[in-house]
């Protein structure tokens, strides 16, 4: 016995602490995803986590450390749920392509998502995880195989994910601007500047996408 506790209590505590820290952080992705973090308190946050309010500060010590470690969380799995949606592509030009579109598509399909990439900006650029790696990744294959022209990588990125980025802001700020067949001929424009002909260019906007199972 240590301090009063059985030794053998503290893996028991620890998986309860582990199960505290999951439950939060699930409330908050959920709030994310619904649209509902920028407004939610603390109270709302553990009571949709079903643990108590001074649970809270044993794991985070801001709403916003939660959310922020939620949001990173969020786009990581929305990264994979695209990798697996255009796992069948073997051309990696195609899998940019599909990629791309389903992430321009957001803004329609899920706008609370959009509006947190939004939120982040460039910063998306910096994470390890999440959308920029899967693009970094899809670009060096392209240009491996021949693909795309890419010289520069690293401004090959910015610009992709300036332009996803401004797509998303355009789609929020004026949204009677943009509509989402425009999603293609933003693709189009990028895939032609990674050294597409305008033939496949066009090719690759008009397959269909895949089902993202979320």
């Amino acid at each position: 016995m240590r301090d009063g506790r059985s030794t053998s209590d503290g893996p028991r505590v620890d998986r309860r602490r582990a199960r505290t820290r999951a439950a939060l952080l699930a409330a908050a992705e959920r709030l994310i995803v619904d649209g509902s973090a920028a407004t939610a308190t603390i109270q709302q946050i553990t009571d949709a986590a079903d643990v108590g309010f001074g649970s809270f500060y044993n794991h985070f010590t801001s709403k916003e450390e939660l959310f922020q470690a939620a949001t990173a969380h969020v786009l990581e799995e929305w990264a994979r749920l695209i990798d697996a949606a255009v796992a069948d592509a073997e051309d990696p030009a195609t899998r940019f392509a599909l990629s791309f579109r389903i992430s321009a598509r957001l803004a329609w399909t899920h706008p609370a998502l959009a509006d947190v990439l939004n939120r982040f900006g460039l910063d998306l650029l910096d994470l390890e995880d999440g959308l920029a790696p899967r693009a970094l990744r899809d670009l060096t294959d392209a240009m491996t195989a021949g693909r795309f022209t890419v010289t520069h990588l690293p401004l090959a990125l910015s610009t992709v994910g300036g332009s996803l980025l401004g797509f998303l802001r355009l789609r929020s700020s004026h949204p009677d601007l943009v509509a989402v067949d425009d999603v293609e001929e933003l693709t189009g424009q990028l895939l032609r500047m990674l050294g597409l002909d305008a033939a496949e260019a066009a090719r690759l906007c008009a397959l269909p996408l895949p089902h993202l199972d979320a």
